[in-house]
């Protein structure tokens, strides 16, 4: 059987990474924010021309490019916290209908995904997980759990081999030789403890969830550039997730290249 690691990995220079599902190949992205331009104009004031013809192309690149036979996007696939109207329903409708056309869609609900469900769950080719997650790939912790991030996962989650999730939209802040700082976005991996998540759940779960091993995470950046991030090695900026970094042992930062970076507290 795959190892953990090996079942999630990274597309090289890009925010985005294969799943083994056990019986294919999936390609997944989290953090899409469609429509993420009317949102700024109407949020912050900003105005930025639309970004969506070249981020569905991206996608379907990636679709292509992997091979994959299924895509997966891990929550925020729009911005609009309420129903997605006017340029976001529209950019929503054309990405729902070119990549269906290719492959099916799994979609993790995440908290920016209000009306994704009502909008897309009964179309052809497209599954809506609920906001506390979903699986794919095999029975009980040889399947890959699929969340957004922004609730406590479902106790089917706590049982898989490894979990995906965004919403953190995770950044690193880098000093250079003579002080200046850039920022880059990362992945960030590490073991979730199924025992303290479970405990939150209920009592009864912890007990049962106790007797498997730890399942990994692997913390999606974001896919859309325009959305911002979370400096996770900077203190005071704090994680979005409720079980977040509270429940993260071990965890480690990658760049986008591959440049493991270590313990994301020490970067």
């Amino acid at each position: 059987m795959a190892t953990a690691r090996s079942r999630v990995s990274p597309v090289p220079d890009k925010p985005a990474a294969t799943i083994d599902t056990g019986n294919g190949r999936a390609v997944a992205i989290a953090d899409y924010h469609a429509g993420i331009e009317a949102g700024l104009r109407y949020e912050r004031g900003v105005e930025l021309p639309s970004n969506a013809a070249v981020r569905l192309d991206r996608v379907l690149e990636l679709i292509d490019d992997t091979g994959a036979d299924r895509l997966i996007v891990l929550g925020d696939l729009g911005h609009r916290i309420g129903n997605p109207v006017g340029a976001e329903g529209a950019e929503l409708d054309d990405f729902v209908s070119a990549v269906t056309a290719r492959v099916p869609l799994s979609i993790a609900t995440g908290n920016h995904d209000g009306g994704i469900a009502d909008r897309y769950a009964t179309r052809e080719r497209v599954t809506v997980h609920p906001s506390s997650g979903g699986t794919i790939g095999g029975p009980d912790n040889d399947a890959v759990g699929l969340i957004h991030g922004h609730t406590w996962p479902d106790r089917s989650v706590l049982s898989a081999e490894v979990i995906c999730m965004g919403h953190e939209h995770p950044e690193v802040r880098l000093k250079d030789s003579v002080g200046g700082t850039r920022t880059a976005p990362v992945w960030l991996r590490g073991r979730l403890d199924r025992e303290l998540i479970a405990a939150e759940l209920d009592t009864t779960a912890a007990t049962v969830e106790a007797s498997l091993p730890d399942p990994e995470v692997v913390v999606f950046p974001a896919f859309n550039d325009r959305s911002g991030g979370t400096w996770i090695n900077v203190p005071g900026q704090g994680f979005l997730s409720p079980f977040l970094p509270e429940a993260l042992v071990d965890g480690e930062a990658y760049l986008l290249d591959g440049t493991r970076l270590g313990d994301y507290e020490q970067v």
